[in-house]
């Protein structure tokens, strides 16, 4: 993604949260890390940050900018683009429960979950090395870092952005 749109996104969230109360919301974590620059210019572009800022609970699976790198040349600036808003946000509220979900209340072995995105599922695994998150493409994402919290939710930073698509397999 360019510079300019980055800039204008950062800008546009930091104004919006110039104006919230002093409370760390989840886009507040996001916004003062530079490891999620990406996600918050994309939250910015589907008009989600009032959400996410709001009363909650959230709990938001959040990819990294490498995890937006890694995604086919040209997917990020197309979903940025006014006219695919819509999937950019089903993209987006695939990421986030609302609930607010530790990694010590995400049940062992592999379960369903479903998303804000109420199409769609996804199955976290919880196993001796982790948390995995399998999305529609049957792709998983590993959580890197668990339970960073806010005052309306909790993050878990993942390594992979989580696509919508047929129903992944629990195994």
């Amino acid at each position: 993604m360019n510079r300019f749109l980055k800039a204008a996104a950062a800008g546009a969230v930091a104004a919006t949260m110039a104006t919230a109360a002093s409370a760390q919301s989840i886009v507040d974590i996001a916004v003062g890390d530079e490891r999620f620059s990406t996600l918050v210019a994309a939250v910015s572009a589907a008009g989600l940050v009032d959400t996410l800022s709001g009363p909650g609970p959230f709990t938001v699976f959040a990819p990294v900018n490498d995890a937006f790198a890694a995604l086919p040349e040209g997917t990020v600036e197309t979903l940025l683009l006014p006219e695919n808003k819509g999937d950019l946000t089903n993209v987006l509220l695939y990421h986030v429960d609302d609930r607010n979900l530790t990694a010590e209340q995400i049940p062992a072995g592999s379960n369903y979950f479903k998303p804000i995105l109420a199409s769609e599922r996804m199955c976290i695994t919880k196993g001796a090395g982790g948390v995995s998150i399998a999305d529609g493409t049957g792709e998983s994402a590993n959580v890197i870092i668990a339970n960073i919290k806010a005052d309306n939710g909790v993050i878990h930073v993942i390594d992979k952005v989580l696509l919508p698509g047929t129903r992944p397999a629990c195994h």
